[in-house]
């Protein structure tokens, strides 16, 4: 399976300068997940073109979606979802770094974001699903792929997260390609391939 993963910047090659080379990159995808901090226009002009899911969160400047959400797109934000046969979890924002800012929250509120999906993760359990295919995140992991300021910390409950459910794929953004810091893909303790997609990156699974 072919998916689109995108996050943090709009490129000019998947918007306006959409032509045959695109098309053709993209031949076969079946998915399209979003990592946030992306226009919402953009979303939409994705899921038109490629005419198959686009799965999203929000990142920590998207605070327009509470007004327009991208149309045709699906939100997995603080839920499951289940898309092109994969299990999604999604978890937007970053680490906070300002006092009363949406889509920003502090390690105990993400854990307790993750508490509160404990009923749904029973439910699905009883009706015979379990797992996770992929962590649809912003913000990364703490000690794999963020970076030392408070802004672009990861989250140490994601670790916890990756540990116990061992999804196929961890996709995040939030840490830009030109910050110095940039790794694309890291594998994870738990087996788990870690991959960042600022700006766009195609992933190939089986």
């Amino acid at each position: 399976m072919k998916i689109l993963l995108v996050a943090d910047t709009e490129e000019k090659l998947l918007w306006d300068d959409w032509g045959e080379q695109t098309r053709d990159m993209l031949s076969g995808a079946e998915l399209i997940l979003s990592a946030g901090d992306l226009d919402a226009a953009y979303l939409e002009f994705l899921v038109t073109m490629l005419n198959v899911p686009l799965v999203y969160v929000k990142g920590n400047h998207d605070g327009a979606y509470d007004e327009k959400a991208p149309e045709g797109c699906i939100s997995a934000e603080g839920r499951i979802v289940e898309a092109a046969g994969l299990r999604i979890l999604g978890l937007g924002g970053s680490m906070r770094y300002k006092d009363n800012a949406e889509d920003m929250y502090t390690e105990e509120e993400m854990q307790r974001r993750i508490a509160s999906l404990r009923g749904r993760f029973l439910r699905d359990r009883i009706s015979g699903k379990s797992g996770l295919d992929i962590l649809l995140t912003h913000a990364p992991a703490k000690g794999y792929g963020d970076m030392e300021d408070i802004a672009h910390t990861g989250f140490e409950c994601f670790n916890v997260l990756l540990e116990r459910f061992r999804p196929l794929l961890h996709c995040y953004g939030h840490v830009h390609r030109e910050y110095g810091n940039f790794r694309r893909k890291i594998i994870h303790p738990s087996g788990a391939e870690l991959i960042n997609g600022s700006g766009y990156y195609l992933i190939d699974i089986e």
